[in-house]
């Protein structure tokens, strides 16, 4: 990855510099994560994903209008066939300054060295819970030895930082965030908790009932742990505490407790090329039709992209009493 060969910015018209990309390469996964999706999921069709060319081409044209950081998620990306060249290909994208993962950790055994060697430089890992049975509840199909062995293939793979990132469920895993937090620190990783985002509709689990706030946790945390606020960013939302007695640092990404919409630097594309403004709202560009209707034209590509900014709302409401707004669920949007 190179310094920027453009001066161009994306600015929407709350005048914030959106510089961060994430991109979901497939709404597949094999897990079925009980806050993520239902048990019985209908899939995208695959004809309506993006192409991996696709993927890359839409890639290049957010890296040529000044976006510096590309996460790459799913569903699980790791499941994406081929995945692993088109890393190699954004890695490679001059003006890139940072490409990283977030994954449930279940094909790193196999594929943490290469997707090192493509250029992937940090990882996010997402791990809810260390309890094999309660795991296997939350996931309904993971193996917790599976993303544990992942766990240490990435350590020994050699990254530059793999965090852990914890959905949080009331009655269901916040008594483990202790024990998650010293898991990390033990192994040298900071640590990220996540109130659940209410995206999809699951008649089976009651997101009111299951909401526990990043205030509780970190009042959960503070019984053990002396927490002190730092300024760092990872131009995501985390808001990072430094642990005293661990040297390591725990996050809090709070959508409905702590709204972060002011700073909001990011933009998300959807599996099936649909360029999300928000998280928490519908506000979208169809990329697929562009890259599609007109193949190779980056020009018109990228003033799609600039055009999208006049559209990117000033925030979301999430609203854990009422039914949800956004009837897709997570994997669909890109985790």
């Amino acid at each position: 990855m190179q310094s920027a060969a453009t001066t161009e910015k994306l600015i929407d018209n709350f005048g914030r510099h959106v510089n961060y990309v994430r991109i979901s390469v497939t709404d597949r996964c094999d897990f079925r994560c009980v806050y993520c999706m239902s048990e019985d999921m209908t899939f995208v069709p695959r004809a309506r994903i993006l192409t991996l060319e696709e993927l890359a081409q839409i890639s290049t044209a957010f890296v040529e209008l000044g976006v510096e950081k590309i996460r790459i998620t799913g569903g699980e990306p790791l499941v994406r066939r081929n995945v692993v060249k088109l890393l190699g290909d954004i890695a490679r994208l001059e003006g890139l300054r940072e490409l990283t993962i977030t994954t449930n950790g279940s094909q790193l055994p196999a594929l943490a060295n290469k997707i090192r060697d493509a250029g992937v430089r940090r990882l996010n890992i997402s791990l809810d819970s260390l309890d094999h049975d309660l795991f296997r509840r939350l996931t309904r199909t993971g193996d917790l030895d599976t993303v544990l062995q992942g766990i240490e293939a990435a350590r020994t793979a050699g990254f530059d930082k793999i965090k852990i990132n914890a959905v949080i469920l009331k009655n269901r895993n916040h008594h483990e965030v202790v024990p998650l937090v010293a898991f990390a620190s033990e192994r040298g990783m900071d640590i990220s908790f996540i109130e659940e985002m209410p995206l999809g509709a699951i008649e089976e689990h009651d997101r009111a009932e299951a909401y526990y706030s990043s205030d509780e946790i970190r009042s959960d945390l503070e019984k053990r742990f002396t927490l002190t606020p730092t300024s760092e960013t990872t131009g995501g939302p985390s808001r990072y505490f430094d642990v005293a007695e661990t040297g390591t640092k725990v996050g809090f990404i709070s959508p409905h407790s702590h709204n972060f919409c002011d700073t909001c630097n990011r933009v998300r594309l959807t599996a099936e090329g649909r360029l999300l403004l928000c998280l928490g709202q519908e506000h979208s560009v169809d990329l697929r039709h562009v890259v599609r209707s007109f193949p190779g034209d980056r020009d018109r590509l990228k003033d799609a992209i600039r055009q999208s900014m006049s559209i990117k709302p000033q925030g979301h409401d999430f609203d854990l009493t009422e039914k949800p707004i956004i009837f897709r669920h997570m994997s669909a949007t890109g985790g």
